[in-house]
């Protein structure tokens, strides 16, 4: 075999030891194969170790939703200052009513503090909406809005793992994780999940897309999206030393070693997640720059989404889903702070503001363009933070944690567009009305999924686990 690598020639037995046995190659072996570029029996070899755990699976019943978009807002976004207005905070500024004493607070001195935005109507349905949301205002009729969200902790690492993966600690597999488990994807040159932010990853970094004890090929794939070039965004996508005609031969050699390694350890599952890792990582070197390349887009949509790096993440977001990705979970992350959002703490005026007006016309430019290009209905989007923030004040401007209520809101993908589902009390500190545990979040998507989250379940360690645990209950009444 011709070997063009400058590094010069190696043995046998070194090429075996840093190529893992080959097993990578059997990437370049399933895309030959595609093309009739292998022989009839190597394409069968192939094809017994093609992707067959990522291959499009039939959900349990019929699914309202096709793919699933997660506007992840790390930190808590405070729900009386975006989307859950409350006047009555403002009637008892500084007071500190006996509902609020109740809970266990941190600041427990502290008084109700208004909040410093201006809230006004919106839409046909009338929904009351920040100042530092306009964008997002004008498409209340298509939004859900959940405003009764709780969950089990206000530390934030506990509350992420929660929000993501159903439990507080980092051991579970990711909700995108379960999704392309029980699913599959539809694009096999792309991974099924993946998770994108701007210059920092969320806390808890690879817990929060993590297959956990799932088979690896579950796992989602994280994409720093700070630098928008391709090339940039995923690094080691070429092979910088063999032409493919190259590679083709030594796929023919090392394909077959692999099948004879394969057939002497007949099952093995770290084995077979590192075939299927190195196959996906084959087929993206083509995949990749052209999901990624944005200037494919024109003039207006661009425009449509802006210029801030969480915005090109919502359109990346959308040329994903439309590539047959099953999952992406976008986060947002500000100069390089991995739960923006706390910085509600200190100053909710400037933080609140300046982290809006970062996401808010790519979220609006987002739902109008899978409108346009009829997606909408299929792609479900689901805005949200691991908690939200005090109506009390910390400090002068800051708000402390809140997990006894807060909001979340979904559009698209068969839930009802314009609606206000549940209630926090007159303050906005506590779910009083139709309480939506996060268990509950998570049922409803994999129901809206076509997946009963009861019935999906994995054997591990000598339980059946799922992503809702033994909890949850479908949120029938928001779903069209």
């Amino acid at each position: 075999m011709f070997h063009r690598n400058p590094l010069g020639p190696i043995d046998r037995r070194d090429a075996l030891r840093q190529l893992g046995a080959g097993f990578g190659t059997l990437g370049l072996a399933g895309v030959l194969a595609q093309t009739n570029l292998l022989s009839e029996t190597l394409q069968a070899d192939a094809s017994t170790n093609s992707n067959s755990q990522l291959a499009p699976k039939a959900p349990h019943f019929a699914p309202k939703a096709k793919h699933v978009i997660q506007l992840f807002m790390p930190g808590g976004p405070s729900q009386v200052d975006t989307f859950d207005y409350k006047p009555q905070i403002a009637k008892h500024a500084g007071e500190r009513p006996e509902s609020v004493d109740r809970k266990s607070l941190r600041n427990t001195k502290m008084g109700l503090m208004p909040s410093p935005y201006l809230f006004k109507q919106y839409g046909q349905c009338g929904k009351y909406v920040s100042e530092i949301f306009p964008h997002v205002a004008e498409m209340v009729d298509d939004i859900c809005f959940i405003h009764s969200m709780h969950t089990d902790t206000p530390e934030h690492a506990s509350a992420m793992m929660m929000m993501n993966a159903g439990h507080l600690q980092p051991t579970r597999p990711s909700m995108g994780s379960w999704l392309i488990y029980g699913l599959g994807t539809e694009n096999q040159d792309l991974p099924g999940f993946i998770s994108m932010s701007p210059r920092a990853q969320p806390r808890n970094k690879l817990a929060n897309w993590s297959n956990a004890f799932l088979p690896g090929a579950y796992t989602g794939t994280y994409v720093n999206i700070h630098e928008m070039k391709p090339e940039h965004i995923m690094q080691d996508l070429k092979n910088n030393w063999l032409p493919k005609l190259d590679q083709r031969h030594q796929a023919d050699l090392l394909t077959r070693l692999n099948q004879m390694d394969l057939q002497r350890q007949q099952h093995d599952q770290q084995l077979e997640a590192s075939i299927q890792t190195m196959e996906m990582a084959f087929r993206m070197q083509f995949a990749v720059p052209d999901a990624f390349d944005t200037s494919q887009e024109s003039k207006a949509t661009l425009e449509m989404y802006g210029d801030s790096e969480y915005a090109k993440g919502c359109l990346l977001a959308r040329r994903l889903i439309e590539r047959g990705v099953r999952t992406v979970q976008l986060s947002h992350s500000i100069d390089g702070y991995d739960i923006a959002w706390d910085t509600g703490h200190g100053n909710i005026v400037d933080g609140h503001r300046t982290l809006a007006v970062a996401c808010d016309q790519g979220i609006a430019a987002l739902i109008k363009d899978l409108k346009q290009r009829g997606l909408f209905e299929e792609t479900l989007v689901v805005w949200g933070g691991e908690f939200g923030r005090a109506p009390t004040s910390e400090g002068q401007l800051g708000r402390d944690h809140d997990h006894y209520g807060f909001t979340t809101w979904m559009a698209g993908g068969g839930v009802k567009g314009g609606i206000s589902y549940g209630s926090t009390d007159e303050f906005g500190l506590t779910a009083v009305e139709d309480r939506v545990h996060v268990h509950d979040l998570h049922a409803t998507v994999l129901h809206l999924m076509g997946l009963d989250h009861e019935r999906l379940t994995y054997r591990y360690s000598g339980r059946d686990y799922r992503l809702t645990d033994v909890h949850g209950k479908v949120v029938h009444d928001i779903i069209a």
